[in-house]
């Protein structure tokens, strides 16, 4: 990824452990936007990742995953949106899963709308939220997922 690691950061040893070690073994930035956003605690906003945290400690541990979450959230932006599309279907197709059944979850439970990191700017979440739901639009055309009725 462009500019990874910051070699001016604090957690430049962090992080370019994080890169060899986990974010590199992730084949779509997609993927790592879920998979950073899946390690801070939803109730206090802190990344916890056990190994990161025997190595450097639990605040060099946090700092590096939020930064690189902030990071990995700044190169999905950066893509375009057909850029976005494919990266995502690329993500869908390595779950294994049924993508009908992942688009209706999508569509009702909304799942995505948890990933921006919390540094994100408000702009920064209304273009991801515009450019991710546009995608959902078209894939659920795409594989006929029908909307759910919003008077239900």
């Amino acid at each position: 990824m462009k500019g990874w690691p910051d070699p001016q950061s604090g957690s430049h040893a962090a992080a370019s452990d994080l890169w060899r070690h986990t974010l590199s073994q992730i084949p779509t930035v997609f993927g790592r936007l879920v998979y950073l956003a899946a390690l801070r605690d939803p109730n206090t906003g802190r990344y916890q990742h056990f190994g990161l945290a025997q190595k450097y400690g639990e605040q060099e541990a946090d700092r590096t995953l939020r930064e690189s979450h902030q990071q990995v959230f700044q190169h999905w932006l950066s893509f375009s949106l057909e850029e976005q599309k494919a990266d995502l279907e690329r993500y869908l197709a390595q779950l294994g899963q049924d993508l009908r059944e992942v688009l209706k979850t999508w569509t009702s439970v909304a799942p995505y709308r948890s990933l921006p990191p919390v540094t994100a700017r408000e702009h920064e979440r209304r273009l991801y939220l515009a450019d991710f739901e546009a995608i959902l639009d078209l894939l659920r055309s795409a594989y006929g997922v029908a909307c759910p009725d919003p008077d239900a």
